[in-house]
């Protein structure tokens, strides 16, 4: 009866798992494709250019504000009808003094640093444009991004479009070449998940939304960004993606400056879990639920804890039975080993790109025990440190 039950629950996480990764992947795609035989999809038609608000809140980005604000202006979008709104609450590094030399830039600020869901709440007060956009002061736009994410809102049903996020990297850099990897694969995810139905949450470094439709966000909420799509998306509108408008961020100075960020958005993943539980009623949202559940849900909160439990319990199975098991857990043992050979050996030779896959998807469900630790616990502030970045 025990080894019956763990074989039950080993094949379990292993669909579990292996969906998580690809099979999601391959069943949207599929679908994506059925829905675009029986349901053409409509021809975007142009809208005159509405007026638009960029808020960029930061924090000690005296840097590179200036280049910034320069990249917001420089796009193929009229200028008369770009509002920009820098928010910089709680810099001390002399912000206001770069600001002031562009006189069309609304500077606030003030002395409290609450995160940054506090200051966009702040700053949307101070927006009279229909359609909201915000970015991130460290990330650079492409000319035709305002284009592209305006367009989309000439469906009265799209409430946000979200940009997508690029990592520039060099031909050897190694941690941002995983991380690019992965946001690649993220971002035709999102652009799938779009065709079906709407993005399953977007990035914070370029979204764009209409401003009545602005949910106010809890200050403690660590992940602004999504909680505005989800929140959006739950009122009944539809969250587009638009992959020609895109932000381009400098990697992770190395693998722990980029494990303290991704231990900071599970965190973040875990707290919106729990505050977003309507979103698992797929009785009420349907086919929501199970982009979702999918795309989300089993990766915050399922696998990263089934991988750990499927290798012990592999172990079981193979000593009683061998067989299969006893080749997935060679499997299981070649790739943790792969991951961790990287780990140890990446400071003095330069492993194949290959290699970096399993150590960064290891690195990855690491760093979400870690955040759902950190989320148990409380002691996740919306005020966060910043990662190095090169």
């Amino acid at each position: 009866m025990f080894y019956t039950l763990l074989i039950y629950i080993f094949w379990i996480f292993i669909f579990i798992t292996i969906y998580s990764v690809i099979g999601y992947g391959i069943v949207l795609y599929a679908l994506v494709k059925l829905k675009e035989k029986f349901y053409p999809k409509a021809i975007i038609s142009s809208i005159d250019t509405p007026k638009i608000t960029v808020l960029i809140p930061c924090f000690n980005e005296a840097t590179i504000l200036a280049e910034k604000i320069e990249n917001t202006y420089n796009v193929t979008y009229p200028k008369e009808k770009i509002t920009v709104i820098v928010v910089a609450d709680g810099s001390t590094d002399n912000s206001e003094k770069i600001v002031a030399n562009y006189p069309n830039v609304q500077f606030l600020h003030e002395k409290r640093r609450a995160g940054k869901a506090a200051a966009i709440n702040r700053a949307i007060q101070k927006v009279t444009t229909p359609i909201t956009i915000c970015t991130d002061a460290n990330t650079l736009l492409n000319k035709d991004a305002f284009i592209e994410l305006t367009e989309r809102f000439s469906d009265k049903k799209t409430g946000c479009v979200c940009g997508e996020k690029r990592i520039l990297k060099d031909a050897d850099d190694l941690t941002s070449a995983s991380e690019g990897m992965y946001w690649k694969y993220e971002s035709k995810l999102k652009e799938w998940d779009a065709s079906l139905s709407s993005v399953m949450g977007g990035a914070g470094e370029l979204i764009a939304f209409r401003t009545a439709l602005y949910p106010q966000i809890p200050e403690n909420v660590i992940l602004d960004d999504f909680y505005i799509t989800m929140k959006i998306l739950m009122s009944g509108y539809k969250v587009d993606y638009a992959p020609n408008a895109y932000a381009l961020e400098d990697g992770s100075f190395n693998i722990k400056e980029e494990m303290k960020r991704k231990v900071r958005i599970a965190a973040g993943g875990f707290q919106l879990i729990f505050m977003l539980l309507p979103l698992l009623n797929i009785v009420k949202y349907k086919h929501i639920s199970f982009q979702y559940i999918s795309h989300r849900v089993l990766r915050w909160l399922i696998v990263p804890f089934a991988l750990p439990m499927l290798f012990i319990i592999n172990g079981l199975l193979c000593f009683k039975f061998g067989g299969i098991y006893t080749f997935a857990f060679a499997v299981q043992i070649l790739l943790y080993s792969s991951a961790i050979s990287v780990h140890f050996i990446r400071k003095y030779w330069t492993p194949y790109k290959v290699m970096m896959l399993p150590y960064y998807y290891a690195v990855m469900n690491y760093c979400a025990i870690l955040g759902f630790i950190r989320f148990v616990v409380g002691n996740q502030s919306s005020v966060w440190e910043k990662s190095i970045r090169k």
